[in-house]
């Protein structure tokens, strides 16, 4: 419900700013422009950000693939396709429009630092997020954001070369709607995915029979990652298990993950 009501109001923001900035045009473009960049990051958002992190797709004779393959039996899934990441900080992440069309890839410095327990609990979180279809929620809120700040790019384009009709006259509602709506996108997207992160962890500790893996592979991730960051795009870091970069103080409430402490808490204080 939580999540619905979120993208609920993404969406009407999206067409709020666009009727704001243009009126009935204005509202129909914004809604044209969220329709186009559903569709597409719908399709082919997997093979985007695959190849993104040059993953490789790996076989029934990699560790990584048999532990996904028990992992999506006890979680009534199709097997999806298992990649790993040629980076040394670990990390993981699932994508795909849905569990007939998923990917899970792990990096290189995952399976490195992690024991079998660990690991096993570090896929499960990820096939927790195809069971529940986040990977369509998150490609999805991401995109309303991105349409968003274009929309709003777009007009202080206009606005400077001489466009903006009426809005003019009102410069200063006009600027704030301009700086606040991204943010305020931006603040929701990151709560629909703290969001979908808490129910992916207890989903995923459900799948492996136990919640001790995960939390002890967070501890783990969290500690390496201050050592080695992973070099990633922001606009995918809602898609791994961890943030692949530190956001600390007044940026945290730009995070699309929870604190590691509450995550950990919270598989804890599930019993199994």
């Amino acid at each position: 419900m939580r999540t619905t009501l979120l993208l609920g109001g993404l969406s009407g923001l999206v067409l709020a700013l666009g009727a704001f900035l243009g009126g009935e045009v204005g509202l129909l473009l914004a809604f044209v422009i969220a329709i186009a960049m559903n569709f597409g990051s719908y399709w082919y958002s997997d093979k985007i950000v695959l190849r993104m992190y040059r993953a490789q797709e790996v076989g029934k004779d990699h560790q990584l693939y048999r532990i996904t393959e028990r992992l999506a039996q006890n979680a009534g899934l199709p097997m999806p396709r298992v990649y790993v990441i040629p980076d040394h900080s670990p990390n993981a992440f699932a994508t795909g429009r849905n569990p007939d069309h998923a990917a899970v890839a792990a990096t290189e410095g995952l399976i490195r630092n992690l024991n079998q327990s660990e690991l096993t609990g570090v896929m499960a979180h990820e096939l927790a997020h195809v069971r529940n279809r986040d990977i369509l929620i998150s490609s999805i809120s991401a995109t309303l954001a991105a349409t968003i700040m274009m929309v709003a790019r777009m007009a202080q384009f206009a606005m400077i070369f001489g466009g903006g009709g009426d809005r003019r006259d009102n410069i200063v509602s006009f600027l704030a709607t301009l700086i606040l709506a991204p943010i305020a996108a931006v603040l929701i997207q990151s709560a629909i995915s703290r969001s979908r992160e808490f129910v992916a962890d207890r989903t995923g500790a459900e799948i492996a029979g136990s919640s001790k893996g995960l939390a002890g592979a967070l501890v783990k991730i969290e500690n390496i990652q201050e050592r080695i960051p992973m070099d990633a795009n922001p606009a995918t870091a809602h898609m791994f298990i961890m943030m692949p970069f530190s956001r600390k103080g007044f940026m945290s409430l730009f995070s699309t993950h929870p604190p590691t402490e509450e995550r950990i808490r919270r598989l804890h204080s599930l019993g199994i």
